[in-house]
């Protein structure tokens, strides 16, 4: 199986079109994925290929197209709704977590929900507080979904092909600061099975746990630190809901010392449930506590350089990784 370079938005694009091409019950909704592209162009040339009855723009309503979309699955199609931004989901929080996750469990397994809410998450770009939330430490609290984080462009289409074959709902968060970042994918059909987290670097020293975007700022900080002598081992979670906690006991258990980094509030996180988990399986191996960087708890902000500084960044791992080893 051979592989080619893209950007991230185009192996998201590759994966819906393989499955849409393969599986006619599966069609796209969302404002403006038809006659714009989308609003980050992920949906660029669909409606060409597919038509108006399968790449369809929606008014602006989530709680309407989302709750369509529901009643859809429910039917027996597959589809795929996206959101412009997750913080835009919040409108429709009724019917993508009141409704759909609890779907077959109301319904005594008479109706499944074969969905995938998918669209941008979290800060990074300038776009202020109501435009940057990280949905993933309200959403992920709620049982009967699965929520996958990607990190990398090849992940992407393996991941998303993977929800959209899923017979249970799944929220699929992207991050808009890397649909521009290239990668490697394979052609043809490409599946990353979920709960299978990936070790993106070895290393003996310290555990560094992280998904989405901030995987990227774990690795920063890893190349820094082994100019220190400091040897991290990163591994990618890909998916919160299910979590690969195998993965991550292994390591620990290898290093004795972990730092977990969310790009969520710290509060009732899944930073805060995946430290939770690691102290209870690994309690006598660790030399330390975990500990957890995440995004400052205010608010987003608008500037620039504020806005950095409130997101997990490599410098701050790097200190958290130094007081996990006690040479902070």
């Amino acid at each position: 199986m051979s592989e080619r370079t893209l950007e991230f938005r185009d192996a998201l694009r590759e994966a819906m079109s393989q499955e849409m091409r393969a599986n006619k019950r599966v069609f796209l909704l969302g404002e403006e994925v038809a006659e714009y592209d989308g609003a980050y162009k992920v949906s660029r040339g669909m409606l060409e290929e597919f038509g108006p009855q399968r790449i369809i723009d929606t008014p602006i309503s989530e709680s309407g197209f989302a709750g369509m979309a529901i009643g859809a699955a429910m039917m027996g199609l597959r589809p795929i709704v996206e959101f412009m931004s997750w913080s835009f989901s919040l409108v429709a929080a009724d019917p993508i977590l009141n409704n759909a996750p609890k779907m077959l469990y109301m319904s005594g397994g008479q109706f499944g929900c074969p969905i995938v809410f998918r669209g941008n998450d979290g800060a990074g770009g300038q776009l202020g507080s109501t435009h940057s939330w990280c949905v993933e430490g309200m959403y992920s609290n709620v049982p009967g979904l699965k929520m996958a984080i990607p990190a990398f462009a090849d992940d992407a289409k393996g991941l998303l092909t993977t929800a959209i074959r899923d017979d249970d709902p799944v929220f699929f968060l992207e991050s808009e600061r890397l649909l521009a970042l290239k990668g490697h994918v394979p052609e043809g059909e490409h599946l990353v099975p979920f709960g299978q987290a990936l070790v993106r670097r070895s290393g003996d020293d310290v555990t560094i746990v992280s998904f989405g975007r901030p995987v990227h700022f774990c690795l920063e900080a890893a190349e820094a630190l082994e100019a220190e002598g400091i040897s991290c081992e990163v591994i990618d979670g890909r998916t919160i809901r299910p979590l690969d906690l195998d993965t991550i006991v292994r390591s620990v258990k290898k290093t004795n010392a972990c730092v977990v980094v969310d790009q969520s509030w710290s509060f009732g996180s899944p930073g805060s449930e995946i430290a939770a988990q690691i102290h209870q399986a690994c309690f006598d191996d660790l030399d330390n506590h975990v500990m957890r960087v995440h995004s400052a708890d205010v608010p987003t902000p608008y500037a620039w350089n504020l806005e950095q500084e409130y997101l997990p960044n490599a410098r701050r791992i790097a200190e958290a990784v130094r007081s996990a080893l006690y040479v902070a």
